[in-house]
């Protein structure tokens, strides 16, 4: 009897799973593979499928990966969320002992090394997060508005991202950063995720433009356009969430007349600094929302006012840390990325080759295995974080784009099913999971493209190696096991 149950749910399980989004996965593991045998094949191989080759290796990877999906396809999905606290705290375990891990690879000791096999819990840590995100946004009484709901929240991203850093492993801690994505469609008030676009325009520009003077005045254009977008950002904040039309635009008047009279007499009278007038516009400005705070008890006042200084401490600390807290080698990283430094031959000449191989793919590509520059071993990392590049030489713009369009449609999809969801766990672990995937295909292919920095994080179904590829596996397959769950529920 129990059996026959037993059966019938599983049987039920196949015929409630979302087909598309299986067929879009089993197409990004087929171009996957395609794009491994490109980016690893040397000339004068005749095996493709032999396990002394990478390529090899991944049909091994995609294999032991379906078979991982399909096992958890079979499970019960209630028991994601009874042991998403127990695997969480499992996974913390891993990364905090992996800290301590003996065997560095290529400066990094995120690898757990077991004889021939290397695994990366990092790949493995965000589903555990992601669930454990989803059971707690889950309990009963919990709102994001709290601040200790919304600390706990913060304590659950933030501890694997410390234990990862640790590890040496930036990149991969920077993806638990997306996990904000998801949490401003739970109602994290959009002035955080604003703060943080913010925090990132001030360090591009106010670095990239440091060393740029102002036409006849000795003012460094970084930090002029710094301080003043602080005074524009927290005047547009006072619009957006003080509704006082009136002390936006006195503010707004006040701030831009003083500017612009300071820069008319710079040029025409005595040439000076006018960031001099700019910090002092910035702390008038600040006191004058704390006297509005006094005076209305408007606590978004108080909020903007944190939000001026922090704005402030942000750049500074920000301009320390680069030129003298980060190693050279990320130093110069980030000055190619930001134009101030080519350097060919050393930082950039990973984003340089990947570059050139895209573009001598034209619109059609070059063929299957017959792409120059990866064939010769130009491009560094080229079967694994810069894999993109075989695609763009391979295969051409057609191919780049249809690869991308898979991904969209993947995306598309994960969307669709997470507001489907009829709880809020499904709902919330759905889009933890769009979230990474999104993170994920933008930084890779934004940073083959010369477009974002470089920071060594993985392309999903197409980099080469076993972790990735099961960590991307067990994100997506949790998920269709718990929207398969919300299907049975409704028939």
């Amino acid at each position: 009897m129990a059996q026959a149950i037993g059966n019938r749910k599983e049987k039920g399980v196949i015929r409630s799973l979302d087909y598309w989004t299986i067929i879009i996965y089993i197409a990004l593991l087929t171009f996957g593979w395609v794009s491994v045998c490109g980016a690893s094949y040397s000339y004068g191989e005749t095996d493709l499928f032999s396990l002394s080759t990478r390529s090899g290796m991944q049909i091994v990877w995609i294999g032991t990966s379906i078979v991982l999906g399909f096992v958890i396809l079979m499970l019960d999905d209630r028991y994601l969320d009874m042991f998403a606290y127990i695997i969480f705290g499992i996974m913390l375990l891993l990364l905090f002992g992996t800290i301590f891990n003996p065997h560095s690879i290529k400066g990094s000791r995120s690898w757990l090394v077991l004889g021939p096999i290397r695994l990366q819990p990092a790949e493995f840590a965000k589903f555990a997060t992601a669930l454990a995100l989803a059971k707690l946004m889950n309990t009963y009484g919990f709102t994001i508005a709290k601040w200790k709901d919304f600390a706990l929240v913060l304590g659950v991203i933030f501890v694997p991202m410390l234990f990862i850093v640790l590890q040496r492993e930036t990149g991969s801690a920077l993806v638990y950063l997306s996990f904000f994505l998801m949490l401003y469609r739970e109602g994290m008030p959009g002035s955080i995720l604003f703060t943080g676009v913010a925090m990132v325009v001030y360090f591009v520009v106010g670095i990239r433009y440091a060393d740029t003077m102002m036409v006849y005045t000795p003012t460094s254009v970084g930090k002029f356009a710094v301080l003043l977008m602080v005074q524009l950002f927290s005047i547009g904040l006072v619009y957006v969430y003080c509704n006082d039309k009136r002390e936006t635009i006195r503010m707004a008047l006040i701030g831009l007349g003083a500017t612009l009279v300071a820069l008319v007499f710079s040029l025409l009278i005595i040439p000076f600094d006018l960031n001099y007038v700019e910090m002092a516009l910035c702390a008038v400005l600040i006191g004058y929302l704390l006297y509005r705070f006094l005076a209305t008890r408007l606590r978004n006042y108080l909020w903007i006012t944190a939000f001026a200084v922090g704005s402030l401490m942000f750049y500074n600390v920000a301009d320390y840390a680069l030129n003298h807290v980060l190693e050279p080698h990320q130093r110069v990283r980030i000055n190619v990325l930001l134009g101030l430094e080519e350097d060919l031959k050393g930082a950039g000449y990973n984003v340089h080759q990947s570059e050139i191989a895209i573009g001598s793919g034209g619109l059609q590509g070059k063929g299957f295995l017959n792409g120059t520059q990866t064939k010769l071993k130009y491009v560094p990392e080229q079967d694994t974080d810069f894999i993109f590049c075989t695609v763009g030489e391979e295969e051409g713009f057609v191919g780049s784009a249809g690869v991308l369009l898979l991904f969209l449609a993947l995306i598309w999809r994960l969307i669709h099913l997470a507001e489907r969801q009829v709880h809020r766990f499904g709902r919330v672990y759905g889009y933890c999971v769009v979230s990474i995937f999104l993170f994920h295909v933008f930084i890779n292919v934004g940073m083959v493209l010369g477009l974002t920095p470089v920071i060594g994080i993985p392309l999903p179904f197409f980099s080469y190696g076993g972790s990735s590829l099961w960590g991307f596996t067990l994100l997506l397959f949790i998920f269709l096991r718990i929207d398969a769950g919300r299907n049975l529920l409704r028939n």
